[in-house]
């Protein structure tokens, strides 16, 4: 099945819902085969190293560095990977909250990681596109 394109109808089925899992990026110089135990939610290669995404016990228990506490919301919408627009609107969104944002985006959905201590307002202001 494939995804919404149209902006208006993206931000009309928006439905956030908030994962209020604590999760934090690290980074490993490792390979990902090596981290799969650790359970990642996502991943991404760069040039410095592996960024991990994983909960934060799992971190903790292996003494891994982080920076910060993020939840994670998830748009129910099913986003197509070419729509237009989506990420510029939540983006704003949570601009005028003054909550950043860290996007993953998945096949059917984008995920968006908030600090843990934003997150209800951040669900609101994305709520809100809704309307």
């Amino acid at each position: 099945m494939a995804g919404i394109n149209e902006l208006s109808r993206l931000l009309k089925e928006i439905s956030p819902q908030l994962d209020s899992t604590p999760y934090v990026f690290c980074t490993v110089d490792k390979p990902l085969r090596e981290c799969l135990t650790l359970d990642p939610i996502a991943t991404f290669v760069e040039h410095e190293g592996l960024t991990l995404v994983v909960k934060q016990s799992v971190a903790d228990a292996h003494e891994l560095a982080y920076s910060c506490v993020m939840n994670k919301i998830t748009l129910q919408v099913h986003s197509s990977l070419e729509a237009v627009g989506l990420t510029a609107a939540f983006s704003n969104a949570l601009k005028e909250v003054n909550v950043s944002a860290n996007v993953f985006a998945g096949f059917y959905h984008d995920h968006i990681f908030v600090p843990a201590d934003d997150a209800s307002k951040a669900i609101s202001a994305i709520q809100n596109l809704a309307t």
